[in-house]
């Protein structure tokens, strides 16, 4: 074998290799540039989410004078609890009853005052006396909620969560690939923090390791928040995942959703539901006169059109107008076995009782007991009730993820996510660090991984980004958009080129 022949083939041996290397850099930019706008957007939403787990626990000590009494005797009818409350608060609207779950709790009735704010107004139900208010807006877990979702900013808040929980499934991809084991070096710190081999090393065992064995709980996190985001949730998954109104059959419909019943940015009726029309009461002749003796307040406003209709389903009062009121509905809802629920009532002349245990609404915690049933407030017929049973895949699916993403099922779940999201913090605190240690000093720039040469690693980066265009939409479009600006303008401009790197 000659010289050159010797030559070819020790090129041809390192070649692989080489571009092992330029792929690997490659994913290492992508992850980068990635985890540059996702960590803090991850660091947010960690704080918030362990703000809003521990919120009720810390406003139920507040206020346990509100929201515990001493049992004593019999319960007084909900129909006298409700009118005490409307004595108390004769010009707020009253939305909706929420029952004591143990004999020790109050009655809470929600509230909004004619100044738009929601309360919750406890009332002991031995005694049928108002012990107070508590607020439902200004609270700690409102507040963190509002910034979990929206960053205080409405529509656009939303978007850029999204954009980041979407590049967060690219952070996920990228980093399990940095993170695989490719040779001795690599495979020296699988699960391991080697403490006398300098800072970078140990924060970067660290930082893999941790975000490695925390992956799948991330994942699951960003997709189950995605599902309630603006474009990839509500225009796609959950939109391909409401329940069909055409199942409830001729009940009349509304021209509002589900979602109405929702406050503000707290979320209680079920994923499924949200987009749903809601069914609505029908009005005879007879009540055009007056509305039901428990509409929660006098507006007038009839959603959609009046029309008799015959509903081949279950009834409270069949055919005895005017005997449905809160209390006979509370009596059937225990006949049917919910037990813990919320209980929304009429809000217009077409409006209806709806019946709802779910654990969106952190009334349960065994997602198979999710029930929402619709009464109409005159004849007191079943229009709607949805089970689990009824859900699709994805519905089900979420009234499982909402419940652990939000640590309800129990002390276990609350201190798994106190872990997970403690360590969310972690893993991008430790890519800052990373980068600190590691970027030029004196020299103003982000310092990225570099750019590989090779042209065919850049036709797979945008394979990877037609993919991703068509199941994140939003990061897609910002990755395209980067791309141009980058062409058009950032490669044009030496500064920005130079910090940008």
């Amino acid at each position: 074998m000659n010289t050159s022949q010797c030559q070819v083939s020790a090129s041809d041996i390192q070649s692989p290799l080489s571009q092992r290397r330029a792929f690997y850099r490659t994913a290492w930019r992508w992850h980068f540039y990635a985890g540059l706008y996702v960590a803090p957007f991850l660091i947010m939403l960690a704080i918030t989410g362990l703000m809003m787990m521990y919120a009720g626990t810390l406003e139920n000590y507040r206020y346990q004078n509100l929201l515990h009494v001493e049992p004593a005797g019999p319960i007084i009818s909900v129909r006298q609890q409700l009118e005490v409350v409307r004595q108390q608060f004769p010009e707020a609207t009253i939305k909706q009853y929420l029952p004591p779950k143990t004999p020790e709790d109050v009655s809470r009735f929600a509230v909004v005052t004619q100044q738009g704010e929601g309360l919750f107004v406890t009332v002991n139900p031995y005694q049928a006396q108002v012990l107070g208010s508590i607020p439902r807006d200004n609270t700690m877990y409102q507040l963190a909620n509002d910034i979990h979702g929206t960053l205080l900013i409405g529509e656009t808040g939303d978007r850029l969560i999204e954009l980041a929980a979407s590049f967060g499934v690219i952070l996920l991809v990228s980093g399990l690939y940095l993170w695989w084991p490719r040779d001795n070096a690599s495979r020296a710190g699988m699960f391991r923090l080697r403490l006398g081999q300098g800072k970078r090393t140990f924060w970067r065992d660290a930082h893999a390791n941790v975000g490695v064995v925390t992956g799948v709980f991330l994942l699951l996190f960003l997709l189950s928040g995605l599902s309630w985001s603006g474009v990839w949730g509500s225009k796609m998954v959950q939109a391909w995942n409401s329940f069909p109104a055409e199942v409830f059959g001729d009940a009349p419909l509304s021209d509002v959703t589900h979602a109405a019943m929702n406050h503000g940015e707290a979320e209680e009726v079920p994923w499924n539901l949200e987009q749903t029309p809601m069914p609505m009461s029908v009005i005879t002749e007879e009540e055009m006169t007056g509305t039901a003796a428990d509409t929660a307040n006098t507006t007038s406003h009839h959603a959609g059109h009046h029309m008799k209709t015959s509903v081949p389903a279950r009834s409270l009062q069949q055919g005895i107008v005017g005997n449905v009121n809160i209390d006979s509905v509370t009596a059937f809802a225990r006949q049917e076995g919910f037990t813990n629920y919320r209980l929304n009532l009429p809000q217009s002349a077409t409006g209806i009782y709806t019946i709802m245990a779910s654990t969106m609404g952190k009334d349960i915690t065994d997602a198979t007991q999710d029930r929402t049933m619709h009464i109409d407030q005159y004849s007191g017929k079943v229009l709607a009730d949805v089970k689990y049973a009824d859900y699709t895949a994805m519905a089900k699916t979420m009234a499982w993820g909402i419940a652990l993403h939000e640590g309800d099922m129990g002390y276990a779940n609350k201190a798994v996510n106190t872990v997970l999201c403690l360590s969310f913090v972690l893993i991008s605190l430790s890519g800052i660090v990373m980068w600190w240690l590691r970027r030029p000093k004196g020299k103003l720039s982000l310092s990225p991984p570099p750019a590989p040469n090779d042209p065919a690693l850049w036709k797979g980066a945008m394979v990877v980004i037609a993919v991703l265009g068509v199941c994140f939409p939003l990061a897609g479009l910002a990755i395209v958009t980067v791309l141009v600006l980058d062409w058009l303008v950032i490669s044009r401009v030496a500064p920005l080129s130079r910090f940008l790197g």
